[in-house]
């Protein structure tokens, strides 16, 4: 059994823990990457704000863990896609050739 520490990058109102890739476990290969954050109590008016950030030559999945509770994800990319991610469901975005996307908590949800 192989246990690997997340390497730990605050983002001001949560943390984001990135497990992969890492030194620890190189046969996963450098674009694979698991990053996971929360959970976090934020105040009432505050949200997550992942600025718009690019990517490219692969693909995300944004999977959100949690009850009814759980808050949701707004995710927009330059394509124009937008889709609102709940507890459990899962969202698939493909870079290609590069796009820039940006994770915000809903409006609604702060």
């Amino acid at each position: 059994m192989q246990i690997i520490t997340p390497v730990t990058h605050d983002l001001g109102k949560f943390q984001v823990r990135r497990a992969l890739p890492a030194r620890e476990r190189t046969m996963v290969g450098p674009f694979i990457f698991v990053d996971q954050f929360g959970p976090a109590q934020l105040d009432i008016g505050a949200g997550m704000d992942v600025r718009p950030h690019p990517h490219m030559g692969l693909a995300t999945v944004t999977w959100l863990f949690g009850g009814e509770h759980a808050g949701a994800i707004d995710h927009r990319d330059s394509l124009g896609s937008f889709a609102t991610i709940r507890p459990g469901q899962v969202n698939l975005m493909t870079a290609g050739r590069g796009i820039v996307h940006s994770e915000r908590s809903p409006a609604e949800e702060r």
